[in-house]
């Protein structure tokens, strides 16, 4: 059966809206009562929800702006990731930040840094150079002690260590770190990391090669595979994303 006449590709394709052309000349900022609006052609621009884009610092609000600014043809979303992190701080964590927090939480439960490998022993090393300071820095800032397992069996963390993340996640407040730490938890599969990205105890490039430990170990040993990489890479600018939002919000 040819493409044209495949029942189901006609109807996937019926259901990808198009996506809307540029149709403004500038993307600016302006101040918005002691915050900062995306303005388009001196207009506010609008989040989903029909509010306005506008962003705690100006340091933010230009990024964002950046990113309509460097838009051709096509308003591609994929195109925008801090936009989409203002959005959805805007649109749903602003008034309710505890569901955001509780995930965080619960990702701390079964941690990433907390499965350990039995081998080969340069994965062990690799993981113990990565993951190990994440530990102490849990420690020394949050007053949080994990047990560790080898494999995935899963593993109890106390109450205690558990009670510290939502503290610490309570303390980022600011909607807008919420959303970063959160899609950085997501991608990452740890709520460690993300804290203490959001802190700036790491890096985005350390958060990021810190949460990909094993995929960089098997590209190590057995090379790139194309379809994997552009998946990683996908997830790679999300990310950096979430980590720009974190270093821009501690810059204000």
């Amino acid at each position: 059966m040819s493409e044209d006449n495949n029942p189901m590709r006609r109807a996937q394709a019926a259901m990808r809206a198009p996506l809307p052309k540029r149709f403004y000349e500038e993307a600016s900022v302006g101040e918005a009562g002691g915050a900062f609006a995306v303005l388009l052609d001196g207009k506010s621009a609008k989040t989903p929800a029909r509010n306005a884009l506008v962003l705690p610092n100006e340091l933010l609000a230009s990024a964002v702006a950046a990113e309509w600014n460097a838009i051709e043809g096509e308003i591609d979303p994929v195109r925008l990731p801090l936009t989409r992190l203002a959005n959805l701080a805007i649109d749903a964590i602003a008034s309710a930040p505890q569901p955001v927090i509780d995930e965080i939480v619960q990702y701390a439960a079964s941690d990433l840094v907390f499965y350990r490998a039995d081998g080969p022993e340069g994965l062990v090393a690799l993981q113990n150079e990565r993951w190990n300071p994440l530990l102490d820095w849990a420690a020394a800032t949050l007053n949080a002690r994990f047990a560790l397992a080898e494999g995935v069996i899963h593993v109890r963390q106390p109450d205690s260590a558990l009670a510290a993340v939502r503290e610490a996640a309570e303390k980022l407040k600011n909607p807008f770190a919420l959303a970063a730490a959160a899609s950085a938890t997501n991608i990452g599969g740890s709520a460690l990391i993300a804290l203490a990205l959001a802190s700036g105890a790491l890096t985005g490039d350390e958060a990021w090669n810190a949460a990909h430990v094993d995929e960089q170990w098997n590209i190590s040993q057995w090379g790139e595979d194309a379809e994997a990489q552009r998946r990683l890479a996908t997830r790679h600018a999300e990310f950096s994303a979430a980590a720009k939002m974190l270093a821009l919000l501690r810059a204000s």
